[in-house]
């Protein structure tokens, strides 16, 4: 046991080496997605406002002109910055913060899964309806109507549409629209804010560098 318990060490010790893969994974994986959400509602202003604004079919929030300011400045220039390493513990918060009101305002109704499982026996809520969460059980009941929609769907275009063109790129699906991303966002977003950009591909490791030495 001492001598696994060693190993282990020796392991943990070695893989310090190259520490930084990880918050330069979850920095390369974050900025493009937040570049580019922030950049769509930069370029599509007029549309965004009035979502954000209009309590009957968007998400009806105060001041919307000034959200959408907020949160596209946070998310593009948020998004740029974790791209270079730069500043990246405190554009983590802002960021963060817009991914609460995402999920709170725009998907917190729909609940969880952001694509809607089709098939009840292979989606991940049956493990928690199977210890009595309620809310894990009304997600299998609407995996079933899921999937009886998707094959009524996929029916119809097998008779009246080219259906391998159609599914050339992908398969079918019911996008439900829950809080899954964000939430997963979020996480990643935490993660970074402990972590910072990692060593030597991140800016805020080089200034660390130069003004330490000064």
């Amino acid at each position: 046991m001492q001598k696994l318990v060693a190993l282990y060490r020796v392991c943990i010790e070695k893989l310090k080496c190259v520490d930084w893969l990880g918050p330069l994974a979850l920095r390369l994986y974050l900025a493009p997605i937040f570049i580019g959400v922030g950049a769509h509602k930069f370029a599509n202003w007029d549309d965004m406002v009035a979502w954000f604004g209009n309590p009957d079919w968007g998400l009806g929030l105060p001041m919307p002109a000034l959200m959408v300011f907020l949160a596209a400045s946070a998310e593009l220039f948020g998004g740029l910055a974790l791209l270079l390493g730069a500043a990246t513990r405190l554009v983590a918060i802002p960021l963060m913060m817009t991914m609460i009101v995402a999920a709170g305002t725009a998907h917190w109704d729909n609940g969880w899964f952001a694509i809607a499982p089709g098939d009840p026996d292979t989606s991940t809520a049956k493990v928690l309806a199977t210890i009595g969460i309620p809310a894990a059980q009304k997600s299998l009941e609407n995996s079933v109507a899921v999937g009886e929609r998707v094959s009524a769907a996929k029916s119809i275009l097998r008779t009246h549409g080219n259906y391998s063109w159609l599914t050339a790129k992908g398969n079918f699906v019911i996008l439900n629209n829950g809080i899954e991303f964000a939430a997963t966002y979020f996480i990643m977003l935490l993660m970074l804010l402990f972590t910072g950009g990692g060593r030597w591909v991140s800016v805020d490791y080089w200034l660390c560098q130069r003004f330490r030495y000064k």
